[in-house]
């Protein structure tokens, strides 16, 4: 009984713990409040590079949490998003896909609560000129949304994003530079949507690239997504490893 005590505690101080670093930040689109996270860079420098993050289709999860710290280790601002505030937050994937869905049909929407989340990191001291919007899953589908709208990001990183846009919007010319890291088997982006994205790049006179990693499906950089490809999403650490290292590149390639 002592041990299973003191287990508890021991998870309970951890959980406290863990993302101490991570500040919640209340801001607001209308009526609606929102709550994002923010972080310093553990090192400034005088470019003061930044870093916006949009979450998966659940909402602020781990993944994104463990994505703002690693990135501030790196020397960046980052700040989490909020897109769906208070009282939508997802309990179940049936939610989920409710809320992803509405702000995927509503683009504007959608791109509405991402630029305030970038007002939100230049208030945290990022440089507005030297930003760089990262997204996963449904955050994915979120990044190109920004760069699409003409945000003030110098790039995009995809990572295993939704591609697909609806055919009758006008395409208009893409300025922030796009990264796409793809899994080579992910069934949930169809290959007429891949097809159709990348006739979008060159009509927008882009300048971006796709890289597509084996044997991976969606969710491949999330450890909490399994390890059953079977299901259409699932953890690859070799794939998470390197999609992450050419972001990395990609990073210090972008900005300033």
């Amino acid at each position: 009984m002592k041990n299973i005590f003191f287990a508890l505690l021991g998870f309970v101080l951890f959980s406290n713990g863990a993302f101490a670093q991570l500040k919640t930040v209340k801001y607001t689109d209308g009526n609606q409040k929102l709550n994002g996270l923010s972080i310093a860079p553990k090192k400034a420098s005088k470019t003061k590079p930044g870093i916006l993050i949009l979450p998966a289709w659940k909402g602020i999860d781990t993944h994104a949490k463990q994505s703002a710290e690693q990135l501030s280790k790196m020397g960046y601002y980052a700040f989490v998003a909020d897109i769906y505030g208070e009282g939508n937050y997802p309990t179940n994937t049936q939610e989920a896909g409710k809320q992803a869905g509405f702000y995927k049909n509503n683009v504007t929407d959608y791109q509405r609560r991402i630029q305030l989340a970038l007002d939100q990191l230049v208030k945290a001291g990022a440089n507005p000129d030297n930003i760089v919007v990262i997204g996963y899953c449904f955050g994915g589908t979120g990044v190109l949304e920004a760069a699409r709208a003409g945000m003030k990001i110098r790039g995009a990183v995809s990572f295993h994003g939704g591609l697909g846009r609806d055919a009758a919007r006008v395409n208009n010319p893409i300025t922030a530079k796009i990264l796409v890291l793809h899994g080579a088997d992910d069934t949930y982006v169809p290959a007429a949507e891949v097809a159709a994205f990348q006739q979008e790049m060159r009509d927008t006179k882009a300048d971006w690239e796709m890289i597509y990693y084996s044997n991976s499906v969606h969710a491949f950089t999330d450890p909490e997504a399994g390890n059953d490809n079977s299901k259409g999403a699932a953890y690859n650490e070799k794939a998470a490893k390197r999609s992450w290292e050419r972001m990395n590149s990609f990073l210090k390639e972008v900005l300033k």
